[in-house]
């Protein structure tokens, strides 16, 4: 008897880590999708629901890390590349965290570092980032929600939701194309 309930208990465990992970391998999907946006982009970003209130954008997303992670920074066009200019812009690493796919944002104006994580869309073509937690305090406010869109190999779209210090949501749109 305790052979039979050894060699279930074996059997059980073997086909629980044999079958993928969904969760898992979700994640992976959406992670694989947006490597597919590394380069250099440029497009206009709307702040706020004002018409008129937009500007230039230079967005760079390059695979890291052995493939481990994919950095996003986006600075104003026109800016200097040189790095003793001064200027602080946002940081933002996407990984897989275990079966999650999470995005940190290192804030250049908040000075906090807001946890996302990322689902992709049933059609494959949207990670949305949801807030997860906060490091540095919120007392200037925190990014609260990220969403890509991939329209195709040279275009996607950033909508950015900045939640201030009093609860209330602000958002950006950043309609992109590859730069060539």
């Amino acid at each position: 008897m305790k052979a039979i309930s050894f060699v279930t208990c074996a059997l059980m465990l073997c086909v629980s880590t044999a079958k993928p992970d969904a969760q898992q391998a979700s994640a992976q999907l959406a992670f694989a999708r947006l490597k597919t946006l590394a380069g250099t982009w440029k497009g206009q970003a709307a702040m706020g629901p004002q018409p008129g209130m937009s500007a230039p954008v230079r967005v760079s997303l390059r695979v890291t890390s052995g493939g481990d992670a994919l950095m996003h920074e986006m600075v104003p066009q026109g800016r200097s590349d040189d790095p003793s200019r001064g200027d602080d812009d946002p940081v933002t690493m996407l990984y897989i965290d275990g079966d999650r796919l999470m995005l940190t944002h290192y804030c250049d104006s908040a000075h906090n570092r807001p946890r996302m994580v990322g689902k992709l869309s049933p059609d494959g073509k949207t990670v949305e980032f949801d807030f997860l937690d906060v490091s540095g305090g919120t007392t200037s406010g925190h990014m609260s929600r990220a969403v890509f869109t991939i329209i195709d190999a040279d275009r996607h779209t950033e909508d950015w939701t900045y939640t201030s210090s009093a609860g209330k949501p602000n958002q950006a749109h950043i309609d992109v194309v590859r730069a060539k």
